[in-house]
């Protein structure tokens, strides 16, 4: 996601996603409604992020303050293939040192869509909480990460699993 300091940090956010290569795995439950779970990677092309400074306070010592947006759009690979993209936004929450973000993006895959939420911030690894999607990915959860690499690329790992409501009630 890229090096700048919050930059890099709010870059890095930009969860560039990395080569989109879905690889099944075998289902976490048994019984009714089982959890399906897959891994998805992606290789991420980031793309420059842009800076929103919406805090009126300025720190005349830091070009960032608490607040301010970071905005990004990227695109997903697999095996070399384009097969989608995310958009998100990260909002500056420390700019003390290094600078924090907390961040949710959208990533819009063939079949639907998967949200995500992550804190970013340096190091160029970053820890990602799934919270829903739509489309195939409709009751979709789980994790994932993303390295960044300097090359402003990166590889997004997307543990998902769907979240079936068990017992067949309504």
């Amino acid at each position: 996601m890229r090096k700048v300091p919050l930059a890099g940090a709010a870059a890095a956010l930009v969860l560039g996603v990395t080569s989109a290569v879905a690889i099944p795995i075998a289902s976490q439950a048994a019984g009714p409604g089982p959890a399906k779970s897959q891994t998805l990677v992606f290789h991420a092309v980031f793309s420059p992020f842009e800076f929103a400074p919406t805090n009126n306070v300025r720190n005349p010592n830091s070009p960032y303050s608490l607040g301010d947006e970071l905005l990004f759009h990227d695109q997903l690979f697999s095996s070399g293939h384009h097969v989608g993209d995310d958009a998100g936004d990260c909002v500056l929450v420390d700019v003390s040192q290094a600078p924090l973000a907390n961040c949710t993006e959208v990533i819009r895959l063939p079949g639907g869509t998967i949200t995500a939420q992550f804190l970013n911030g340096p190091p160029p690894h970053k820890v990602l909480a799934i919270t829903g999607g739509s489309g195939v990915y409709a009751a979709a959860g789980g994790d994932g990460t993303l390295v960044e690499f300097p090359n402003n690329t990166g590889r997004l790992t997307l543990h998902v699993l769907s979240l079936v409501a068990r017992g067949g009630g309504g």
